[in-house]
């Protein structure tokens, strides 16, 4: 008889958030991919501050490994930092949102 438990010590990050680079209005999707499934306390962070899920921030997981944020119709203010913890694991990277130069 063979079992097999996954612990969340096991877990770790096959690959992490990426730099994104997006101009106003548009989307910034974000995504972490975990080793295996099961993970608890699954968060993102903006700049410190917890994200939720609703019209302007989508969270979505698959198959309990690939973890999705997309943040909508960006802002200047929205460049910063952005986090994802699952348990004790960790990934971040920087969000920068370019504003339009309009000329005349």
């Amino acid at each position: 008889l063979l079992l097999l438990c996954y612990t969340e010590e096991a877990a770790v990050i096959v690959s992490g958030l990426k730099n994104t680079d997006v101009f106003v209005g548009e989307s910034a999707t974000f995504t972490c991919e975990l080793s295996q499934p099961g993970v608890k306390n699954v968060q993102w962070w903006l700049d410190g501050s917890p994200l939720h899920n609703n019209f302007v921030t989508e969270i979505s997981e698959q198959d309990g490994i690939i973890h999705t944020l997309t943040l909508n119709d960006v802002a200047c203010h929205d460049s910063g930092t952005v986090t994802f913890r699952a348990g004790s694991l960790i990934s971040s990277a920087k969000l920068l949102v370019k504003g339009i130069l309009l000329l005349e």
